[in-house]
């Protein structure tokens, strides 16, 4: 998943449209992009979309904290469903929704996605990422940055972004999505910005607008060159029946940089057998 595009829960003609807009998968919003005295009408509104969508479609929810997100949660399981984001998330939180989805949802069909947005979720965000049903975590940044008083930039969030690179991939869930950019006119900021995270280890990026989706499938797209060389590796490798080996231009190669050679071709689509 390249790109997640946001749409307001209490938009019918949005999400009519939503799943032709080009992005890998939609987190439909029933928290902030809802007026409160809407909240409880576009709850059902997206209950409705989703039974007439196939199951495994590729649509999160983003429920609303407290109690009204557990009724969100209850409401909108549906086969369609592949997960709920959960904002301001807190581990005691996570908790309390995996407990309710294993009460309606004992297939475990519906992943959780924490959205970290206060001081506190940066802090636990390793006993999050390893609570049941998290698939991945992601930042929410404005807030966040709120509540510490900074102006969000790339140093100034580098600790609270590799920390959360860092909870994932020790809880072995998929590399956290980048939080979104609001400035939707600037996509030369937004390719710079994208190509940065991408470096610290983001895979993925949150869109508020259409405009956003192709530069990040651009940034998040391997390269025909980057497939050939990964293809490459793994194939020498291969040939070296997992034991060192050389790459084409002669430096060590070894199991994990192969690893991240997989990887690459995982993002293409072109997975190679473990």
């Amino acid at each position: 998943m390249r790109s997640f595009l946001y749409v307001p829960g209490n938009q019918p003609k949005m999400l009519a449209s939503a799943l032709k807009r080009g992005a890998d998968a939609l987190i439909v919003d029933l928290e902030d992009a809802v007026p409160p005295d809407e909240k409880e009408a576009a709850r059902y509104t997206v209950a409705e979309w989703l039974r007439w969508l196939p199951a495994g479609a590729p649509i999160w929810v983003r429920v609303n904290s407290g109690d009204t997100g557990l009724a969100d949660a209850r409401t909108v399981i549906a086969p369609a469903l592949r997960g709920l984001v959960v904002a301001k998330a807190s581990a005691e939180r996570v908790m309390a929704l995996a407990a309710l989805l294993d009460e309606h949802d004992p297939a475990g069909a519906v992943g959780l996605v924490p959205l970290l947005e206060t001081p506190r979720a940066i802090l636990e965000a390793a006993a999050i990422a390893t609570a049941p049903r998290v698939t991945r975590l992601q930042i929410g940044e404005a807030d966040l940055a709120a509540e510490l008083g900074l102006t969000p930039g790339d140093q100034e969030l580098l600790l609270v972004r590799s920390t959360v690179v860092l909870a994932s991939a020790a809880a072995g869930i998929a590399p956290p999505a980048a939080a979104v950019t609001t400035d939707f006119r600037d996509l030369d900021a937004l390719r710079r910005s994208t190509q940065t995270l991408k470096r610290l280890g983001f895979r993925g990026r949150a869109c508020i607008h259409p405009a956003q989706i192709p530069i990040v499938h651009e940034v998040f797209t391997p390269t025909e060159d980057e497939l050939t060389q990964a293809r490459d590796l793994v194939e020498r490798f291969e040939q070296a029946s997992g034991g060192v080996c050389l790459d084409a231009r002669g430096r060590m190669v070894d199991l994990a940089v192969v690893r991240e050679a997989r990887n690459v071709l995982a993002m293409a689509g072109g997975r190679l057998p473990e």
